[in-house]
């Protein structure tokens, strides 16, 4: 799948969050990238990481906190397609991974993520 169509599968999926979630991103990025950087298999150990959400949770932010920068959702464009057979399957890993990456964002864990069937 080209990048232009895979990106558009990741706008999508944010376009889908309830309008309540969409109004609490603020100071968010949301990136594709082919494959995650070296440092990340490294932290994670794992070269089939399909997202990552890089920053300061919303629950744990303070209003004294003075962050400029933004924080950083990376979807990995390489191994979600390397996991799904079929565009139907790409698309359905893109919104599930897209949510996981959001529920960080506001706070949950992976257990809270498995619970919501976000794993």
């Amino acid at each position: 799948m080209n990048r232009q169509r895979f990106e558009g599968l990741v706008e999508a999926a944010l376009d889908q969050l309830p309008e309540f979630f969409q109004s609490k991103l603020e100071n968010l990025a949301v990136i594709v990238e082919d494959a995650p950087p070296p440092e990340v298999v490294e932290e994670f150990g794992d070269d089939g990481i399909l997202g990552l959400y890089q920053g300061i949770p919303l629950p744990e932010r303070s209003v004294w906190d003075d962050n400029p920068y933004p924080d950083v959702i990376s979807i990995y464009q390489g191994n979600i397609e390397a996991i799904a057979r079929t565009e139907d399957e790409v698309i359905e890993e893109v919104r599930i991974t897209v949510m996981h990456e959001i529920g960080h964002y506001f706070g949950m864990d992976e257990d809270d993520l498995a619970k919501l069937g976000l794993e």
